[in-house]
């Protein structure tokens, strides 16, 4: 790898690590938990399509997309879908226990 594609690729890891620290963006803000949860499950899909797109370009040979964004796009995407995944167990087991609960 050249010192130019090096360069190239911290530069979007910095970028990349910018925007996932920041904050999110101010959307629905009356606490509606099902709006919030689509709103997520959506950025998740969002990502997921994303990286296949990415990957499907470069797999067609297109100049424009680097090896280094397809894997992070993929990277991305798979660290999304595991914290959905986590989200989902919790609210599964937190459904279990008040079900559990007696009244």
């Amino acid at each position: 790898m050249s010192d130019m594609n090096v360069n190239q690729v911290l530069a979007q890891m910095r970028a990349m690590s910018i925007e996932a620290g920041s904050k999110p963006q101010a959307g629905d803000t009356s606490g509606d938990f099902a709006a919030m949860l689509k709103q997520s499950i959506d950025a998740v899909n969002n990502t997921q399509q994303t990286a296949s797109g990415l990957a499907k370009s470069f797999e067609m040979g297109q100049s424009d997309v680097s090896l280094a964004e397809v894997m992070i796009a993929s990277q991305k995407a798979s660290v999304s879908f595991q914290a959905m995944l986590q989200v989902r167990n919790k609210l599964v087991d937190a459904y279990k226990d008040v079900m559990g609960m007696s009244m």
